[in-house]
């Protein structure tokens, strides 16, 4: 095992502590890909009302950490951050100055889970069910049978 040396010290001093994906922790507010269970770009947190699916994500995930993009007026960000406070999980509002991220709102654990499809699509068609009817004869629709 190697012992860090004073280069080391000095280069973490100039250019702060080494940090593993920082293009991704910039993207997902903060933490990496592998680690999070739902996301929401910036114009999706801005409309009007919750999205079922987020509701869903916090119900089912309290262990959870929420983070918000603090770039977005908290106006859209306080109807998440009550539903947080009624399912008892923790956010953050992340600001980074320097870069700001198309993703609004990105729920996420502290360990890999690797889900493969964390976005919600806004262009999903509508679910129409369809019920197969059965053809009936003249006198079946006559007597109702």
């Amino acid at each position: 095992m190697s012992y860090p040396d004073i280069d080391d010290y000095l280069q973490q001093g100039i250019h702060g502590q080494k940090e593993t994906k920082p293009d991704e922790r910039r993207k997902f507010l903060g933490t990496i890909r592998e680690r999070v269970v739902i996301a929401l770009t910036q114009p999706q947190v801005r409309k009007e009302g919750v999205f079922k699916e987020v509701e869903e994500a916090l119900k089912a995930n309290p262990k959870a950490h929420l983070y918000l993009n603090g770039n977005i007026s908290y106006e859209y960000l306080s109807k998440y951050t009550k539903l947080c406070n009624q399912y008892g999980v923790e956010y953050t509002l992340v600001t980074n100055k320097d870069y700001n991220s198309e993703l609004g709102l990105v729920l996420a654990h502290d360990y890999a889970i690797d889900k493969e499809d964390i976005y919600i699509s806004t262009n999903k068609p509508p679910k129409i069910e369809t019920k197969q009817t059965e053809k009936k004869g003249f006198f079946a629709k006559l007597f109702n049978k």
